[in-house]
């Protein structure tokens, strides 16, 4: 098989591929023989695509037939076979029109066409480029559609079948098959990105096909070769001579045909495979990928070898997902079979550590792909050293913790093999003798695997990992309570406490999982409705582990009771379970046992977790739609709560007689009840006990003495009449829905007293708020007041009337207060150099998160005057890591509901920021501090905001404008906008106001700018001074995009400074209207004595000084000249802008003859815009593609720039300027002409002589300088240097089509087709043959022969 398509068997392959290129593909001059057994075709059985067609129909093409795939594949090529029997040419001309139809052009290949052309199909690429539609960039590979998408898939399966059926005889003729490979060669060098990929995927698929012909060759020619030696090694007496030569005959025809095949897949691949594979379209690059899989699958005694592996390998740091994706799947299919292990040992020691880094991979699909494969790797490379290290697993492992489910899934997996799969451990007993269960000691390595991890809460994400793969050892909650409630026969298998309380996590998150049947919340990547059948799963699991922890979770509470955090996790199951099994299965009995449990618990623990998971299992369990609510469980929780409330009263008794002399105990006491009493009330109804008054008088004891009273018992005094408040409402709207009166006062509930209470426990936090010294306090009232203003907002006069007096609006006071803890303890810096626990400091940012929630809240409901949100806004940027998803979300929230407010808030903060920097710096702003720059990017955040859609925001953004232009010009003292000596403290805020300009509508930028100029006088924008600077730069954008027709410069004033039109001025009626001029700038005059003129845009930068020379040179009077000889002036590169020198510039090489030649009427009227970028392989349309290379350049790969071999003239690299560069110039010298008129106000005919001088030095100056361009010469070297310092327009250095730098065993370029100006280094097959992007050379990752 030594001639199939070897891959980079040497370092000079490239000579070899650019030759085979050059050749057509390498399909031309290669001899095949005629001669060999033909199969007799059975034309008549085939089925006749005229037979399914309609008489409209019968005269379809073949791509209108494969497209509407109406018919089977096997059915239009068996057509097609029939007229190619009949006229090769004309059924070759219909299979050439079907690909370039597929392509999506809408020309037509003729017979003609065919005869006329020489050099392959470049002619009739050419004109076939030219009938594409410039409309749409869509072909049919890509186009939208029903038809469409099911066009890709009828069309490989076309090329698959005509190669399948052809197999036996067609493939031979030296017609065919020659003629397709040339057209798709040729198609897929093409600049059309719709050939080249339709071309590459009809070019791989005929590969396959190929491919698979040539495996059935092998078998064959082995078999043959088989049979022929059996035959041969019989003895003379029992050896058939004829059956020798059929059979040598045979082997001899099974050879030809597979040296037939060799040469074809020769030429696709080494024509097509080995430069598409690197095309910068990202789907080309995939579907080589994906070829490349299956031929080495398929035939992988000739493709799985090292020098084919290696372009997988390199791929794999393709940038674009689906590449990276197909290059993951290919080699998944690889792994996959256990006998390709051996030819795969050298590409996994190469590639292994890419592999493990795209584990990390941000797409989170290839990720996936990625942990799929090393599972693959792990499982069937058994080489004699292990291939991942503990480090490789280590990586994997954690990604069970992912936030994507997905890759956590794939993760577990593997996780799975590792740790429980293909281990066998010995039965385990207990001290009663009983044996342990099967999965005992799997649960005790998933136990190690969760404490060396450190990701002690999370255990719910690595139980929902491994749910799927490992679900039959997290299901088995028997095991897992043995485990905790028997020892183990020998104390070095007993678990220790870290350990126990690790499986009780690892066995709550379980029972959760399988009672719900979803995957915890902030997990992605799945569908969060689950389905019937996960439906169905969890109400089995759900009935299982009920039975099971019926009788066990009293008996595991009344072993862990005084271990707080076992205890708070075991407190959780029993609201998972299915409450009818206690009256259905006569448990009743261990109902009673675990409500003996949680008053054993409430009563020994002061963990406010423990009180507060107990308060919900109890309320869970008081469901009175079962008949063992009344009998069991109200008695129960009512014995509870009064045992309480007695305790409380009496402790807090003693403590008000002790008063000053309380001692530590009796505080302690009354703190422990009341705060029992708080986390019973958060999820059971307290309102019966009427402890509001009991409880209230601690606040009124505080205001008696506020220095001494104990902290704890304030704030638990406050949760607990805050959550009295909450019941007393609930219960108020209740009464109110049953029709039941509450203005009562024998009511249970009288709103009148609820009102009473609800506004004093305001006052009262308010109080605190502002003068309690304890921060919990401060945060337990702020929190509080919070959610009381929410509950008892202006909704309920909404919902119901009769609630309207209950009705609560924070008053003034109030809102600052809220303000004031917001600035002091949610806005504060964190030190990163502390010594505190890292999960102390995110717990901390929790909560700081959770008081900066609480106020955006009331901001974006309006319980709040919103402007009071900007000192929150102006924290946007300094604490964006932290709490910029908040605010941006409280913005946008706040924007919904009032648009003109939320801006104005908007203004509010960057006008209350700019006035705290202009403070701190000394009253004057320093443009280039810090701080400025800090409210630059501020204002652009702010804008960022308003979104896309200016129709929304229009009012919005108007209003921000107003107020930052009254903020801007608003003076202080006594001072008047008419004395032009006095600047506007705050002017400076315009240039921030700037970021704003670009997110008004056109006819909104005039209308801001009329009432700018209204606030204004015109001598401010032509005053010198750098404080006016801010003004004009805030005009100047403001003028960006908008109508200049009715933009107009303020009129000069009247008075003295106004100036008489001087003698032969030109009169605006008499010569019609004005050219637009530029807006004024401090650094040039206006010329007084011209009426208002239009303006454009214009910075203070884009005035161009005159040269050196001109400004010492005195004008002088010259002949008036023509605007074709203005025109063809140019000016040096020294004069030429910093952005015109910016913008990138092709050379045009002119000749000697074309220098001298003047320049016609038609090239004068051209229009001056820079040279086109050469052509290159992108989405452009067919005509700009045809348009842009000249005919003498369709054999140098349709490239625009030409050799110096082409042209004999040579440039310097510093003088070379084209024709489009000189016109460019001609502009801005005519631009600096007009401005001189502008800065000097001289009159019009002193004007236009000194326009005739400098356009005569202008075009004097460009006579020589094209003169010295045709005189000059440089060597081939210096021209390439030339062209490596150009960068095409059309090309982005930072778009996906820009390769990106790759590691130093594999540097992948997406590169186009070779460029024969570039001197290739055959040393290196990696070389970038694109001008636009300059890398360092590597070594060539080819790692094998």
């Amino acid at each position: 098989m030594s001639g199939y398509p070897e891959a980079s068997e040497s370092g000079s392959e490239y000579d070899e591929e650019m030759d085979l290129a050059s050749r057509g593909g390498g399909m031309q001059g290669i001899a095949r023989k005629r001669g060999r057994i033909q199969k007799p075709v059975q034309s008549s059985k085939r089925p006749r695509h005229q037979a399914h067609l309609g008489p409209a129909e019968e005269d379809a093409t073949l791509f209108d037939v494969v497209r509407q795939g109406k018919m089977a594949m096997s059915g239009i090529v068996d057509n097609w076979i029939d007229s190619y029997q009949k006229d090769r040419s004309s059924a070759l001309l219909d299979l050439i029109q079907f690909f370039v139809n597929s392509s999506g052009c809408k020309g037509t290949v003729t017979a003609e066409m065919l005869e006329e052309a020489t050099d392959g199909f470049q002619d009739i690429i050419k004109r076939m480029t030219e009938e594409f539609d410039e409309d749409s960039g869509d072909y049919p590979l890509i186009a939208p559609g029903i038809i469409f998408k099911r066009f890709k898939s009828s069309f490989c399966e076309f090329v698959q079948a005509l190669v399948r059926q052809c197999q036996y005889q067609y493939i031979y003729d030296q017609y065919m098959m020659e003629n397709i490979l040339t057209l798709l060669t040729e198609l897929s060098n093409s600049q059309v990105r719709a050939f080249r990929h339709t071309s590459t995927l009809a070019a791989m698929k005929l590969m396959t096909g190929l491919v698979n012909v040539a495996l059935q060759i092998s078998v064959s020619l082995d078999n043959t070769q088989r049979q022929y030696d059996t035959e041969r090694s019989k003895d003379s007496s029992k050896r058939a001579p004829q059956k020798l030569d059929v059979l040598l005959e045979k082997r001899k025809e099974l050879e030809e045909q597979q040296n037939e095949i060799e040469s074809m897949l020769n030429g696709i691949f080494k024509g097509i495979y080995v430069h598409r594979y690197r095309d910068y379209i990202a789907d080309i690059r995939a579907l080589c990928m994906e070829e490349i899989g299956c031929w080495m699958r398929m035939f992988p005694k000739v493709f799985l070898t090292d020098s084919y592996l290696k372009y997988v390998g390199w791929t794999l740091h393709d940038k674009q997902k689906e590449v990276r994706m197909k290059c993951l799947q290919s080699l998944i299919g690889l792994y996959g079979n256990n006998e390709l292990m051996n030819d795969l040992k050298l590409f996994t020691s190469r590639f292994k550590d890419r592999i493990v880094s795209m584990i990390l991979d941000k797409e989170y699909d290839v990720a996936v792909h990625a942990i799929k494969l090393l599972v693959l790797i792990n499982n069937n490379c058994n080489y004699e050293t292990k291939v991942l290290t503990d480090q490789d697993c280590d990586s994997i492992f954690q990604l069970v913790y992912s936030c994507h489910r997905p890759v956590a899934v794939a993760a577990a997996e593997f996780l799975n093999i590792q740790l429980f799969q293909n281990k066998r451990y010995d039965v385990t007993y207990t001290k009663s003798g009983t044996p342990r269960g099967a999965n005992a000691p799997h649960l005790a390595n998933l136990v190690l695997f969760y404490i060396e991890s450190e990701l002690h809460e999370h255990a719910t994400y690595l139980v929902d990992s491994l749910w799927e793969v490992a679900s039959r050892i997290l299901k088995d909650f028997e095991c897992m309570s043995d485990i905790l409630l028997e020892d183990p026969a020998y104390d070095n298998d007993k678990m220790d406490e870290k350990q126990e309380t690790a499986l009780v996590d690892i066995m709550v998150c379980a029972v959760k999982q399988a009672a719900e049947g979803v995957p915890p919340s902030g997990r992605q990547g799945y569908h969060k409705k689950a389905g019937t059948r996960e439906k169905r799963q969890a109400l089995e699991d759900k009935v299982k582990l009920t039975e099971h922890f019926i009788t066990h979770i009293p008996k595991l509470l009344m072993k862990f009771q005084m271990d707080k955090d076992k205890v708070a996790g075991l407190l959780q199951i029993p609201r998972y379970f299915d409450l009818e099994y206690y009256s259905t299965g006569r448990y009743e009995k261990y109902l009673v046992d675990l409500l003996d449990q949680i008053t054993i618990i409430i009563e020994k623990h002061i963990d406010g977790d423990v009180l507060e998971q107990a308060s919900r299992t109890l309320k869970y369990l008081c469901d009175d739609e079962y008949t063992f609510y009344a009998s069991k469980v109200q008695p129960k929780r009512r014995t509870l709560i009064d045992n309480w409330t007695e305790k409380f009263n009496l402790y807090f008794d003693i403590y008000q007689e002790a008063g000053d002399d309380a001692d530590e105990e009796e505080i302690y006491n009354a703190v422990q009840a009341l705060k029992r009493l708080t986390s019973l009330y958060v999820f059971n109804d307290l309102t019966s006990c009427k402890l509001h008054n009991s409880v209230n008088k601690i606040l009124m004891m505080y205001n008696e003495k506020t220095d001494s009273f104990p902290e704890p018992l304030l704030r638990e005094a406050i949760k607990f009449i805050f959550y009295d408040l909450e019941y007393g409402l609930a219960i108020a709207k209740k009464h109110t829905d049953a029709g039941i009166d509450i203005t009562q006062p024998d009511a249970i509930i009288n709103i009148s007293d609820l009102r009473q209470r609800v506004t004093k426990f305001l006052r009262d936090c308010q109080y605190l708020l502002t003068y309690s010294p304890h921060k919990s306090v401060q945060e337990e009232c702020y929190m509080s007041i919070c959610d009381i203003l929410v509950t008892f907002s202006s909704q309920l006069a909404h919902t119901n009337p009769t609630l309207t007096k209950l009705v609560q609006k924070a008053s003034d006071q109030l809102q600052h207060a809220i303000l004031e803890f917001v600035r002091t303890f949610v806005f504060i810096a964190v030190d990163e150099d502390d010594d505190e626990d890292d999960t102390a400091k995110i717990d901390a940012l929790h909560k700081r998160r959770s008081l900066l929630a609480a106020v955006c809240k009331l901001f974006v409901f309006n319980m709040i005057d919103l402007k009071l949100a900007s000192s929150i806004f102006q924290q946007y940027i300094r604490f964006y890591s932290d709490y910029g998803d908040i605010i941006k979300e409280t913005i946008s929230r706040s924007r919904h509901h009032n648009k003109l407010k939320c801006a104005q808030t908007l203004a509010l903060s960057l006008m209350a920021l700019f006035r705290t920097t202009v403070n701190e710096q000394g009253g004057v702003l320093d443009h280039s501090s810090q701080q400025y720059a800090h409210m630059k990017e501020l204002a652009r955040r702010f804008a960022l905001t308003f979104g896309l859609d200016q129709i929304k925001t229009r009012d919005a953004v108007a209003e921000l404008h107003k107020e930052g232009i009254l903020f801007a010009l608003k003076l202080e003292g006594d001072a008047s906008m008419d004395d032009d000596s006095v600047v506007p403290p705050n002017l400076s805020f315009l240039g921030i106001l700037v970021e704003f300009s670009a997110k008004l509508m056109k006819q909104d930028k005039k209308t801001v700018v009329q009432y700018l100029d209204k606030h204004i006088k015109s001598s401010m924008l032509s005053n010198q001074d750098q404080d006016w600077i801010p003004l004009v730069t805030y005009r100047n954008s403001l003028l960006q995009g908008a109508d200049d027709d009715s933009i107009k410069v303020p009129a000069p004033p009247k008075g003295r400074r106004g100036r008489k039109k001087k003698i032969g001025a030109a009169d605006p009626e008499e010569t019609g209207p004005q050219t637009p001029q530029r807006p004024m700038t401090p650094q040039q005059q206006q010329p007084q004595q011209q009426q208002p003129q239009q303006h454009r845009p214009m910075t203070p930068q884009h005035v161009a000084p005159l040269p050196q020379q001109q400004q010492q040179q005195p004008m002088q009077m010259q002949q008036p000249m023509t605007p074709q000889q203005q025109q063809q002036q140019s000016m040096t590169p020294q004069s030429m802008t910093s952005q015109q020198i910016q913008q990138p510039m092709t050379p045009q090489p002119m000749t000697p003859q074309q220098i001298q030649q003047p320049m016609t009427s038609q090239q004068i009227q051209q229009p001056m815009t820079p040279q086109p970028p050469a052509p290159h392989h992108g989405r452009m349309t067919p005509q700009q593609t045809h348009h842009a290379m000249a005919p003498q350049q369709q054999q140098q790969q349709q490239h625009s720039v030409l050799t110096p071999q082409q042209h004999h003239i040579q440039m310097n690299p510093q003088e070379a300027i084209g024709q489009p560069q000189l016109t460019s110039t001609v502009m801005q010298a005519t631009r600096e002409i007009r401005q001189i008129h502008e800065d000097h106000s001289i009159n019009s005919i002193q004007y236009h002589d000194s326009t005739q001088s400098l356009l005569n030095a202008q075009l004097v100056a460009a006579q020589q300088q094209t003169l010295a361009m045709a005189a000059t010469h440089y060597s081939p070297a210096d021209y390439q240097q030339q062209q490596q310092h150009q960068v095409p327009m059309g090309y982005n250095i930072t778009s996906p089509q820009a390769a990106s730098p790759m590691p130093t065993n594999a540097q992948y370029m997406h590169a186009t087709m070779p460029n024969p100006i570039v001197q290739y280094d055959h040393t290196n097959p990696f070389q970038n043959v694109t001008a636009s992007i300059q890398q360092t050379p590597q070594p060539s990752p080819y790692y094998g022969n």
